[in-house]
């Protein structure tokens, strides 16, 4: 029987992932299992799992894949969609300041790592 989403849930977010990825790994769905297995930024809101993700590849094998996830889902019980959120590259401030750096002084400037 499959259990409509408890209120409580938002704390276990982490071990509904975690779930997630497991049943991935038992089921032999392996390229998806190892992108997710790398993705740390998952939330729930309201009756969705958002998965926040910079990577298209990533994104994209998560898009394929998401019937599979919904089926984790089930096999833990819980009735609940998955969405898949691009996340933007927020450049560091090094980057940003490297970035002024080479507009003022052009091919002048010689950055050593």
């Amino acid at each position: 029987m499959i259990k409509p989403l408890a209120t409580n849930v938002s704390a276990n977010v982490r071990e509904i992932w975690g779930k997630v990825v497991l049943f991935l790994k038992e089921h032999k769905h392996v390229a998806l299992h190892v992108a997710c297995g790398d993705i740390t930024d998952v939330k729930i809101i309201e009756k969705n799992l958002i998965v926040s993700t910079s990577d298209t590849t990533v994104q994209g094998l998560l898009n394929d894949g998401k019937r599979e996830i919904e089926r984790a889902f089930s096999w833990q019980g819980l009735e609940i969609g998955v969405v898949i959120e691009k996340t933007e590259i927020v450049p560091s401030n090094i980057e940003i300041d490297k970035q002024k750096l080479e507009k003022m002084f052009g091919e002048k400037l010689k950055i050593i790592n």
